[in-house]
């Protein structure tokens, strides 16, 4: 919803382009294709998610927007820039950039690199929207609600955290970007907006370990 929210309003605000990291299943260019209008949407991820989601889209007769362009890659072995390039994202145009499930798997070189990537190519007044998780996390301290259960699951999958934002330090690690904190909802947060009832009772968790983040860049 938190996500949802940011891309309809980037629509309605008619941003030039929407960038999606690790993409995977997103289907947000198929939901809001009606109020895409001119904005391109552009899909990053490995080259086999992309194959098998557009193989899904074929098997259930989705048709692509003709605005929408996938662009595969490997975040720790491709030049982001370059790939951009290829694929005719304007530097300078006001962007939404979404990296939803996606930094704490990185390396940390890799989610510098990226940052600085979008430093570079967006335009005054674009926007990020991204999720991280607290980098005491790293250590397994099972400081938080859900943390042991969402870090056995990640192992499961045979996948690892490998980056993550300390407590208050988001701002900071922000500014280094030239981008701006406009708002950032920790679980609680996210239970009062998205999990309380008509009478003020929280009705849901959320798990502690992740945050929603969101970014303008003003410069």
């Amino acid at each position: 919803q938190y996500i949802d929210a940011a891309f309809g309003k980037a629509l309605a605000e008619q941003f030039d382009q929407i960038l999606i990291f690790g993409a995977g299943f997103d289907t947000r260019a198929l939901r809001f294709q009606d109020a895409l209008q001119e904005t391109r949407v552009f899909e990053l991820d490995v080259a086999l998610t992309q194959q098998a989601k557009l193989r899904q889209y074929q098997k259930r007769g989705l048709v692509v927007p003709a605005n929408v362009t996938f662009i595969a890659i490997d975040f720790d072995k491709e030049a982001l820039p370059v790939k951009l390039d290829e694929a005719g994202f304007r530097k300078q145009q006001r962007s939404l950039f979404i990296l939803e499930g996606l930094l704490m798997y990185l390396q940390p070189e890799s989610v510098r690199a990226t940052f600085r990537t979008i430093q570079e190519y967006a335009g005054k007044g674009s926007r990020v929207v991204f999720d991280y998780i607290y980098a005491s996390i790293l250590q397994h301290e099972g400081t938080y609600y859900g943390e042991t259960g969402i870090a056995q699951t990640v192992s499961d999958a045979g996948e690892q955290w490998q980056f993550g934002i300390e407590k208050g330090e988001i701002a900071p690690f922000l500014a280094a970007y030239a981008l701006r904190l406009i708002d950032n909802k920790d679980a609680q947060d996210l239970e009062r907006a998205y999990f309380t009832d008509s009478e003020g009772k929280v009705i849901g968790r959320v798990n502690g370990t992740h945050c929603l983040v969101t970014a303008e860049k003003a410069l």
